[in-house]
């Protein structure tokens, strides 16, 4: 049973707006392959940590205005991924539910948390040196967090500990995102049913 969940935990969607147009497909239960193209470079980067790291695989083709500025393509992105993650996973039967992952980047030190809960909240607490990392707003983290916590309706709790480089706490941060995911949604032979005294998520 847990081997069919697994087989079955994929879903994708296309997604248009007068801001963005995205494709995006993610699988669980996947080896680690992205396909990523959008117009942000940066985003593109950290997708790909995201992946490897999770043990997903992720197919996403994104166009938006970036002629205005990163924001509406790197928003829309992680609403689509959180949408895929909530469809891919189902009634979340035999999921662990919970993970809390350290990860270093040299001088910085991220943690994620996440309860795969169906109540959406988000906390963030990171202070970058840097307000950019290239062309890329540190904004943009935020937006994609939340929106992403959103729309899987998990409960994640993203903080950056400390560090001296922009580039390396965000890169932690996708790293530990990546493999928090893949740890609260691994199936545990123990679970019987959804890990919840309620009896659904």
């Amino acid at each position: 049973m847990a081997d069919q969940q697994q087989a079955a935990r994929s879903a994708q969607i296309s997604r248009k707006t007068n801001e963005t147009d995205i494709q995006l497909s993610f699988n669980v239960d996947g080896t680690g392959i992205s396909e990523i193209e959008t117009d942000v470079p940066f985003l593109n980067h950290m997708l790909d940590l995201f992946t490897k790291h999770g043990h997903f695989d992720l197919q996403v083709k994104a166009v938006g205005d970036i002629d205005i500025d990163d924001h509406h393509t790197v928003e829309d992105i992680g609403i689509c991924l959180g949408h895929t993650l909530r469809e891919a996973l189902g009634d979340k039967r035999g999921i662990k539910r919970y993970a809390n992952v350290f990860i270093p980047m040299d001088e910085a030190l991220a943690q994620v948390v996440i309860d795969v809960s169906n109540r959406p909240h988000f906390e963030y607490r990171a202070q970058y040196p840097s307000t950019q990392v290239g062309s890329f707003s540190t904004e943009m983290v935020h937006e994609f967090l939340w929106k992403f916590a959103l729309e899987a309706r998990i409960a994640l709790h993203v903080i950056v500990h400390y560090g001296q480089n922009t580039h390396h706490m965000i890169e932690a941060i996708f790293k530990a995102l990546g493999r928090a995911v893949d740890e609260a949604t691994s199936i545990d032979p123990r679970v019987k049913g959804v890990p919840s005294t309620k009896g659904v998520l």
